[in-house]
């Protein structure tokens, strides 16, 4: 982890929304959508995997959706549900009007929160999900809990996307993944850490490493290539990762394996 305070990266992560030409207040619907079309198909592509998920969900709530595209997806594919998108900014989630234009749905609810501080009931949510922004949190028991909070007996929360590693790799990914992104403050997921977390706050959890080669830049692409043909690997080196936690009661963690 950076040396920042939460309170330092949670600023720089406000002013980033605030000040961005191409994803601020200001920036253009084009835009936006060119920027976030390899990752819209990567959505695609896990929502196609996490189906049962979604489509058993009455209520869902996105966590660091910045201006709710993934959000808006969700809502495109599954209209019966209620969907509600969170991001720490005002500014991004100002924003979803843009995406649900594009996508022609109207989102149930966008709200401003930081991701352990939802509005949520006690035991009101089916599904918390969020795509690539977990590695964002940074107070990841605090997060884990208030997602225990709200979700009902059953009741599943999957980080889809995320960069993670072994503690002992942790310095060296985390200098990688902050020299791609300069300037707003990344960070990479230590799966046997967020395991341990994850029970206790009461969750079951499953990590599935996920070394997708969509969307990936030439040395990148190679990389993910190998660790896709040898399996071996992805539990070894740093990988992206799906990680799905269930609040246990209910259908809960007696459903049966996904395959991935």
């Amino acid at each position: 982890m950076t040396q920042r305070s939460l309170a330092e990266r949670q600023s720089i992560e406000r002013n980033h929304w605030r000040q961005s030409p191409t994803e601020g207040p200001g920036s253009d619907v084009l835009t936006n959508f060119l920027q976030k079309a390899g990752d819209v198909q990567l959505l695609l592509n896990l929502l196609d995997v996490y189906r049962p998920d979604f489509e058993r969900a009455r209520s869902i709530v996105e966590l660091g959706g910045g201006q709710g595209w993934a959000a808006c997806v969700v809502k495109r594919l599954f209209p019966g549900a209620h969907v509600v998108t969170t991001d720490i900014s005002e500014d991004a989630v100002a924003s979803a009007w843009k995406w649900e234009y594009l996508c022609q749905v109207k989102l149930d609810g966008t709200r401003a929160c930081l991701s352990y501080e939802l509005n949520e009931a006690d035991g009101s949510v089916d599904l918390v999900f969020c795509f690539a922004a977990a590695h964002h949190f940074g107070a990841q028991r605090k997060t884990l809990r208030e997602i225990h909070r709200v979700l009902r007996p059953g009741g599943r929360c999957l980080y889809l996307y995320e960069p993670s590693c072994r503690p002992y790799l942790h310095s060296i990914a985390h200098r990688r993944v902050n020299r791609i992104r300069a300037g707003v403050p990344e960070d990479v997921l230590m799966y046997p850490r967020m395991r341990q977390i994850a029970a206790e706050v009461g969750f079951s959890s499953q990590i599935r490493f996920y070394p997708s080669v969509a969307n990936r830049a030439p040395v990148p692409l190679l990389y993910y290539s190998v660790l896709s043909r040898l399996p071996v690997l992805q539990g070894i080196l740093p990988c992206t990762a799906n990680y799905e936690f269930t609040k246990p009661g209910p259908s809960g963690p007696n459903r049966p394996p996904l395959d991935l």
